[in-house]
């Protein structure tokens, strides 16, 4: 009985406490220090937003190139156990390079594509024609039909310095005309993951990511100097390391490109192998260095001009290669 009495005192006065400090007049309402003031008061920015020079730089390169940057999806068919062909489908970036909708990107995002769809900037889509491939460039141009195409300066990468400050823009992960900002960080050879060996590639800390394959790398003034093409990473994603092909091995090949769809590249057409002083004494030959001919490839450059091992005199420049036939000792 005394718990009970104990019990009903400890309500009535938790009952009296929430009476006096919380519920008045017959409402509830919030503690004094959380009351409503009549007005709040903040601090502003006075004015609008003013931009140094760098950052103007950087709003005027992107709004100056943005809508000459697509983004570029390929569908190709794989094979799997289970299911036999099945679609699969990949995103890269590209670059409008004229007014009749050509567009230069990687020959990686479209490789073995089915089908390729190009999205602008405006995110309307169009289907895309392939119209020319250098695998050995890792380059490709597509071609759409749209109106008011905006196309894209294309820079010199003759001169380009460490340092220097470049952009990049793209779709990494498919997030459409993002830009990044870096230096040229080194210019060197690279090999791509499938063996292809880029010349001078421009090495970034811009930060590139998969999906800005094929995607522009700008100069200070907004002019084209690369196309982002690969990274070197062990997360499969930026770790400051990128690299992009050089713009002046794209302007190279870009006429073969258009007229002919593929680069063509002089080649003398014919097998050989260096003479050193053992092939010489073991063959009997006349000479010991040049190059021992042991085939002339049918209809190529070589047969067509009559190169008959030992009847022909070659030069590099101003300087005699020696040309031996194999099996014989006659060299000119």
């Amino acid at each position: 009985m005394r718990f009970f009495r104990t019990l009903i005192f400890a309500a009535i006065l938790v009952a009296a406490f929430f009476c006096f400090t919380t519920y008045r007049s017959g409402r509830l309402h919030s503690a004094d220090w959380l009351s409503h003031p009549q007005r709040v008061e903040i601090t502003e920015a006075a004015g609008s937003e003013s931009f140094d020079a760098e950052e103007q730089n950087n709003i005027s390169v992107y709004r100056k190139n943005i809508a000459s940057v697509v983004n570029i999806t390929s569908r190709v068919m794989t094979y799997d156990f289970f299911y036999g062909l099945v679609p699969q489908e990949g995103q890269g970036s590209g670059f409008v390079i004229d007014k009749e909708g050509r567009i230069l990107t990687n020959y990686h995002v479209i490789a073995d594509a089915r089908q390729v769809e190009v999205t602008l900037h405006d995110r309307k889509k169009y289907k895309a024609t392939i119209v020319g491939t250098d695998k050995s460039h890792d380059l490709a141009i597509v071609q759409i039909k749209a109106p008011n195409l905006q196309p894209m300066t294309l820079g010199d990468s003759t001169n380009l310095q460490v340092g220097q400050k470049v952009y990049a823009i793209g779709n990494p992960f498919g997030l459409a005309g993002t830009l990044t900002r870096g230096i040229v960080s080194s210019i060197r050879q690279v090999q791509e993951p499938d063996g292809l060996v880029i010349d001078e590639a421009i090495q970034t800390d811009a930060a590139i990511n998969p999906g800005n394959s094929g995607g522009p790398l700008l100069n200070y003034h907004g002019q084209v100097i690369g196309i982002n093409t690969m990274i070197a990473s062990s997360v499969g994603q930026s770790a400051g390391i990128g690299f992009a092909i050089p713009i002046n091995t794209a302007k190279a090949v870009l006429n073969d490109l258009l007229t002919l769809g593929r680069v063509r590249r002089p080649a003398l057409g014919v097998r050989t192998i260096p003479i050193d002083s053992e092939i010489a004494d073991e063959l009997s030959l006349a000479a010991e260095y040049g190059l021992l001919i042991v085939q002339a490839v049918p209809g190529g450059s070589a047969d067509r001009a009559g190169l008959r091992g030992g009847t022909e005199r070659a030069y590099l420049g101003n300087t005699p290669i020696m040309i031996c036939l194999l099996y014989t000792s006659r060299c000119v």
